[in-house]
């Protein structure tokens, strides 16, 4: 079953359990993966790696409005935006701690043959194919030019 299956059935689920906070968050979901799906140019279907860039950008959405609820002193709204943050992120493939995400990234910069600050580019081109999905690309930034240095 793929995500889109998976959230249209969890949404049924969530809407027998009563759960309105999950089941707000997976409506948009699935919107999102609709828009997708019809988007110009799209072939009607929705690959799982397509699926999940959606879900991630959904999160980092979601996180940037909840710090933007609580610099405003509205923390009802920014608990509401973190709540969905988790509930979507229950669909993520599991991300990497820091230490895995060092060692990923070293064996990247050994396979490229980096030495410098300057073959950044070249490092992050080829880390970021490797771990889409899991890892942020900010994470990935910062660990690459620590690593760098």
């Amino acid at each position: 079953m793929n995500l889109f299956d998976t959230v249209s059935n969890d949404i049924k689920l969530a809407m027998l359990a009563k759960e309105k906070i999950r089941l707000e968050a997976l409506r948009g979901v699935k919107k999102e993966f609709l828009e997708a799906k019809t988007a110009k140019g799209a072939d009607g279907e929705l690959s799982d790696e397509a699926a999940v860039k959606i879900l991630q950008r959904m999160v980092k959405q979601r996180k940037d409005s909840a710090s933007i609820y609580a610099d405003g002193n509205r923390p009802e709204l920014a608990e509401k935006e973190l709540a969905e943050v988790a509930v979507i992120e229950s669909y993520l493939p599991r991300q990497l701690t820091a230490d895995e995400l060092d060692a990923a990234l070293k064996e990247i910069i050994a396979q490229v043959g980096a030495t410098s600050a300057k073959d950044m580019g070249k490092v992050m081109g080829a880390a970021s194919k490797a771990l889409a999905g899991k890892a942020e690309g900010r994470a990935i930034s910062e660990a690459v030019r620590r690593l760098l240095n």
